[in-house]
């Protein structure tokens, strides 16, 4: 579980290191505030990916687990 805090900081340091550095950047608003959209939607979908397979992950461990307890119990 702690690993798991770990990267979940990681990500959202990068992510907030990201688009500071986006904010600074010598560009229109308009392009800035696209870069912040596109780079917010790119670190949405790679977290929706990391948490969908952190959950097949846990349920293929339940499913194990599951299968080991009714061998035990036969």
């Amino acid at each position: 579980m702690k690993s798991t805090n770990v990267i979940l900081v990681a990500l959202a340091s990068a992510a907030a290191g990201a688009a500071l550095g986006i904010l600074f950047a010598p560009e229109k608003g308009s392009t800035t505030r696209k870069k912040i959209s596109n780079k917010t939607k790119d670190f949405t979908e790679e977290l929706e990916g990391k948490f969908n397979k952190f959950i097949e992950t846990v349920s293929s461990k339940i499913e194990n687990i599951k299968d080991e307890t009714t061998k035990i119990e036969d």
